[in-house]
């Protein structure tokens, strides 16, 4: 867990608000407190990287689904594709996108937000991608001293987190 205080005090305000923004139908199947998982106990078991359904949407309107490596720092998501794949160009002109952690029937976390270029090609760089970076290269090596990668931030505007039993994912 690397979140501060702060950082999980606004992932539960996020939490909180979009799950009573949600439909009656998908309340009825996290629960109000059985299956809802809490900004502290979700920050606790998203470390390390996480396989993500990443979801764009072409000039067209069509939505493109994607996997891609995701990382969940600070309360957010972050993940990293190539500069010439189909969602970096996605992203640059329509940088609306929803990404979906799904681990069998054991964890969900479904995510809608604006995606935010962290290292862009031209242009400053965002405040938090010196430590975002830090982390990455610590994971990845050299891989990340590649110059055709692009990551993303996803700042949420709406997030639901579920686990069948929280304490079932404690023991993996």
């Amino acid at each position: 867990m690397r979140e501060t205080p702060a950082q999980l005090a606004e992932l539960q305000r996020l939490l909180d608000d979009s799950l009573s923004r949600s439909s009656n139908h998908l309340r009825s199947i996290i629960g109000a407190g059985e299956r809802a998982l809490t900004a502290e106990q979700l920050t606790s078991v998203l470390t390390g990287m996480r396989t993500l359904a990443i979801s764009t949407v072409t000039a067209g309107g069509e939505p493109r689904l994607s996997a891609g490596d995701g990382h969940f720092l600070n309360g957010r998501w972050v993940f990293g594709t190539s500069v010439t794949a189909a969602k970096a160009r996605h992203l640059a002109a329509r940088p609306a996108v929803s990404v979906a952690l799904i681990e069998g029937e054991k964890l969900g976390v479904f995510t809608h937000g604006t995606a935010v270029n962290l290292n862009p090609e031209e242009g400053p760089e965002h405040p938090e991608w010196p430590d975002v970076y830090a982390y990455l290269r610590k994971y990845y090596g050299a891989f990340m001293d590649r110059d055709d990668l692009v990551f993303y931030l996803v700042e949420p505007h709406w997030m639901v987190a579920w686990a069948a039993d929280f304490d079932s994912l404690t023991e993996d």
